[in-house]
């Protein structure tokens, strides 16, 4: 089955073509020669995740899916949140990112945080959301050189190395967009076993 992740970001389609492996054949949205940039203006994960795949499916008329993700700082009243690719400015600058979440921390004791990642699919014409969680704690520096975004800083819970000290089979084995993923080929498989009998 061929379908469109409505995304441009090389991370996030490594990720998932390592998540997915073979079961669908993913088309991301230079595939399709689309490049201009989707508005994220919602105000939750759930409805940029939407508006994303919306814009896509409305372009294309292919099942599609999106995402988005949000770091949820408990001691921060659940900032980033949706904004969190442009917690510094508008440009996604995620250094600039890191820098602000650890100068608001400062010194607080409580750094528990969680990533957040719903995925909206539109198949069939029929909008499904799936949702992945993964608990952890923001720690006081940079760690590690792999993986995006807040990863240099976030330690899930249960391990000692942040997502960036991690390799992407280590990370994709517990991280939040990996749980949505899960949900998400499951319902796919499910799909089309009963679409081919």
């Amino acid at each position: 089955m061929k379908i469109v992740f409505a995304s441009n970001n090389d991370h996030k389609i490594s990720e998932i073509k390592n998540i997915l492996g073979d079961s669908l054949i993913l088309l991301s949205l230079k595939d399709l020669n689309i490049y201009e940039e989707i508005p994220e203006e919602e105000p939750d994960l759930e409805g940029n995740a939407l508006s994303k795949a919306r814009y896509v499916h409305k372009i294309t008329g292919m099942n599609v899916f999106a995402d988005d993700t949000g770091l949820e700082i408990d001691a921060l009243g659940g900032m980033p949140g949706v904004r969190s690719a442009r917690f510094a400015g508008g440009n996604k600058d995620f250094s600039a990112n890191i820098d602000k979440v650890l100068s608001m921390l400062g010194s607080e004791v409580n750094r528990k945080a969680r990533f957040r990642t719903v995925i909206a699919l539109i198949y069939n014409n029929i909008e499904y959301l799936f949702e992945g969680i993964v608990e952890g704690n923001i720690i006081h520096a940079r760690r590690g050189n792999q993986g995006f975004g807040y990863d240099p800083v976030f330690i899930p819970e249960g391990k000692n190395r942040t997502f960036a000290e991690m390799d992407l089979s280590e990370k994709n084995s517990l991280s939040h967009r990996a749980r949505a993923l899960e949900k998400l080929s499951l319902f796919l498989l499910q799909i089309t076993e009963a679409d081919n009998k």
